[in-house]
């Protein structure tokens, strides 16, 4: 049941007099009397012609129920009355009956509505007209699938935007798609190795795992992602797909031509081994928040139907929680933390559940993450976070003293890193190297300021440091 207001004016005092009732999740709207009588309505709009109800909304309410209740039901009339509304304030609806006023105390239902659908554009509205034919497809949109896709570049609904012809695929496939069932889910371990040392060895990637790539602006995630393509991808051998979801066209322009020039992409040949899908960001809202799925389904064509280990990488897969926080806003809900979209953990767990190893292949994915002001709490990474199996989060402070990649070693870490996963000789090393850096970094913090100077003069590790220091203060005292 859901609660609603109606009001009637008054003639006299112009006055509005408002009652709630409930009525139920279909579109219902009620009218009432006073004292039992029918209220005598000007028949253009809902005007009260008697003496206004100076009562409360709740008390008027309770007023006319108790006297309906208590009088003779008033003469039976027949149903049908066709009015229209006239305003809609909120939850209040003005409806103006022509012909035949309905008695006090009937429901009034809603038609008309259940064959009018509110869509989201793929693409920009300029030129779109009212009372416009609009032709329905028959399915989700399709895109084309397949090795006929590798070396192009194609938009959210499949479209080629490289001026290379069409893409002569045999094959399409929907972009909305479940996820693998359970049993068919591959529970096998297996290191990726991405050539970048301080990743191998303190947060190792999970071939088909999910890892993310964190950081605010200007640290280096792109950079990182088109190292790892030009690491990962080469020496894997197999296909990527690379998903550009809201970032800057000039990024994804130097992508393609990179690619061109280290012969990822084969324009004359059949050798690319790389498919490209682009929204950037001056894309419509809902062709940012697809993009990344029509990347996947092309990365799943390549698991399911080839047996491929498949790269997958996005950037930036924060624009893709952007895009849904707009396109929630133009449909009117109710925004949650942050201004976020309600339905925020629920997007992103559709799409992430989609990416995972199978019996016949895997989807490897590599996403570059932005943090807004570089707050990993915002719900946006923090939602993010539930999904990977790797993060690598990179530093600012890091950036700032020229180390690339500016990766955190003791903020990044990994599922996987586990001695009977990596070994136990990877394991001891890298905790090691942690326990040592942590040392280090607790120094540069000032958290030991407060120690005296002296007491850091010729000494082991930080617990000879702060005895030395107790032992200082001892003999001053």
């Amino acid at each position: 049941m859901t609660s609603l207001n109606v009001f009637v004016r008054s003639t006299a005092s112009s006055s509005r007099r408002f009652f709630q009732f409930s009525s139920p999740s279909r579109h219902y709207f009620s009218s009432f009397s006073k004292n039992g009588r029918k209220l005598q309505i000007n028949k253009r709009t809902f005007l009260l012609t008697s003496t206004a109800l100076h009562l409360s909304p709740v008390a008027a309410y309770r007023t006319s129920c108790a006297a309906a209740r208590s009088t003779s039901k008033p003469a039976a009339v027949e149903g049908g009355a066709k009015g229209k509304i006239v305003a809609v304030i909120g939850a209040v609806v003005d409806v103006q009956f022509d012909d035949h006023l309905p008695p006090i105390l009937n429901s009034l239902e809603v038609t008309g509505r259940e064959n009018v659908v509110r869509t989201i554009a793929m693409d920009g509205t300029e030129g779109l007209i009212r009372g416009q034919e609009v032709v329905d497809s028959g399915s989700p949109i399709r895109i084309p699938v397949g090795p006929e896709t590798l070396g192009r570049i194609i938009n959210v609904i499949g479209e080629p935007i490289d001026e290379r012809g069409p893409v002569n695929s045999k094959k399409t496939a929907p972009i909305h798609a479940d996820a693998p069932e359970f049993v068919e889910m591959s529970v096998q371990q297996e290191i990726l190795t991405t050539g970048i040392k301080v990743v191998d060895l303190l947060a190792p990637y999970a071939k088909g795992g999910k890892i993310g790539l964190f950081g605010g602006a200007g640290v280096g995630k792109t950079v990182l992602i088109m190292e790892l393509i030009n690491n990962v991808a080469k020496a894997h051998g197999g296909y990527s797909v690379f998903a550009g979801v809201g970032e800057r066209t000039r990024e994804g322009n130097d992508l393609y031509n990179e690619m061109i020039e280290t012969k990822v992409i084969d324009l004359k040949g059949n050798t690319s081994k790389v498919a490209l899908v682009y929204g950037q960001m001056n894309e419509p809202p809902g062709a940012r928040a697809r993009v990344a799925l029509t990347g996947l389904t092309v990365a799943e064509y390549f698991r399911d139907q080839e047996g491929q280990d498949v790269l997958l990488f996005i950037d930036n897969i924060f624009r893709f929680t952007q895009a849904g926080s707009e396109v929630s806003a133009l449909l009117g809900r109710i925004p949650s933390a942050v201004g976020y979209q309600p339905t925020l953990a629920t997007d992103m767990g559709t799409m992430q559940e989609r990416i995972t190893t199978t019996r016949k292949g895997s989807i490897t994915s590599v996403q570059a993450i932005y943090v807004p002001a570089d707050d990993l709490t915002d719900p946006a990474p923090a939602t993010t976070f539930a999904h990977l199996d790797a993060t690598t989060v990179l530093s600012r402070g890091i950036a700032e003293l020229g180390i690339y990649p500016a990766v955190d070693p003791l903020d990044s870490t990994s599922r996987i890193m586990d001695p009977n996963i990596v070994g136990q000789e990877h394991y001891d090393i890298a905790r090691g190297v942690q326990k040592i850096l942590q040392s280090k970094f607790t120094f540069f913090m000032g958290e030991l300021d407060h120690l005296p100077e002296v007491a850091f003069y010729m000494v082991g590790g930080i617990e000879e440091v702060v005895q030395k220091a107790e032992k200082l203060a001892e003999e001053q005292n």
